[in-house]
């Protein structure tokens, strides 16, 4: 990437205010360079922010001749800048990538390399690592295995109630002998139905609706338990009004458009009826404006409104709940 489109996704990453402080102190030239960059931009994955902010802090950290470097001091930064919450575990990953071994450094990995690391392990391996990664890392490794370890897999990560320490850390050597490292392990708690869930509400319907149909022929309660643990887009129709304003406060105007265009209409009232009068309208004029959009593209949006849902519930700012759940 060139500077100013790293320049600009750092920008974007930090939000209106801070990125608008940067701006003050860059000359009109660069402003327009970065200005030109950031309204180009569209679609930027994970990866590539993850890789704009990693390179920035590798950068920072050479800087040291001007007293800057420390973990503690980037961590300062890019909370100050990003919130806790709106970060949720970027910042670890961030500082940590740097030195990850053992387990910890498949986070860091392409989903593909995992992928071709973990297919010739037994099930049980491949679902502890898919376990340890978070939800929807392991949904991309899940869809590039083969079809016949799928719903195995998934099956074993669902029945797993923890680790032992001492297994995950034998794990954690084969891993690291396969592409050298090692890793502090945080915690044995591994795996479990809410893990398999999360990881299917992150894979195409296509695909969910596969595994969960060979696991329902092999264990028909198991398969319950999963989808009643699971939350899609249609269930955002029983979230209250104030956790729908949240969302909405959260979510890219363009993507809410495509989203809803296969949304149930329960859904679609619920949203609208959460925006002020002008924003609504808009809303229903550039959802008729846009046409016919491709599934895969309405599912995509809606995996990412979803992924933007349980950020803000693991931080308490809107209450999520399974299908079958009370809410309160």
């Amino acid at each position: 990437m060139a500077g100013p489109e790293r320049a600009a996704i750092l920008l974007m990453s930090l939000g209106e205010n801070e990125a608008a402080q940067v701006l003050k102190h860059m000359g009109a030239k660069d402003v327009q360079r970065v200005g030109q960059a950031m309204a180009s931009l569209a679609n930027v994955s994970r990866d590539r922010v993850e890789t704009v902010v990693t390179r920035f802090v590798t950068e920072l950290d050479t800087q040291t001749s001007i007293g800057v470097g420390s973990d503690d001091y980037v961590r300062r930064v890019l909370v100050g800048a990003l919130g806790e919450d709106k970060a949720g575990s970027l910042i670890d990953r961030i500082l940590l990538g740097r030195n990850s071994k053992g387990l910890e450094a498949l986070k860091w990995m392409e989903t593909r390399a995992v992928a071709d690391l973990v297919r010739n392990e037994h099930p049980q391996i491949v679902a502890i690592v898919l376990a340890y990664l978070d939800s929807d890392q392991a949904a991309e490794v899940l869809m590039l295995l083969p079809e016949r370890m799928k719903s195995d897999v998934l099956m074993r990560i669902a029945r797993l109630d923890g680790i032992q320490p001492q297994a995950l850390r034998e794990l954690d050597e084969i891993m690291e002998k396969q592409f050298s490292g090692g890793t502090n392990l945080k915690s044995s708690s591994v795996g479990g139905i809410k893990v398999a869930a999360n990881i299917l509400n992150l894979m195409d319907s296509t695909a969910e609706s596969a595994i969960i149909d060979k696991i329902g022929e092999m264990d028909s309660d198991l398969s319950q338990r999963i989808q009643d643990l699971m939350f899609v887009f249609d269930d955002l129709g029983e979230v209250d009004d104030r956790g729908i304003q949240a969302l909405l406060r959260e979510v890219n105007g363009d993507m809410l458009t495509v989203a809803l265009k296969g949304a149930d209409s329960r859904v679609k009232d619920k949203v609208l009826k959460n925006m002020s009068k002008r924003a609504a309208d808009m809303l229903v004029e550039d959802m008729a404006a846009k046409g016919p959009v491709r599934l895969a593209d309405v599912e995509a949006a809606q995996k990412e409104i979803l992924l933007v849902a349980r950020r803000l519930s693991e931080a308490g700012e809107i209450q999520l709940g399974g299908k079958g759940d009370d809410f309160v």
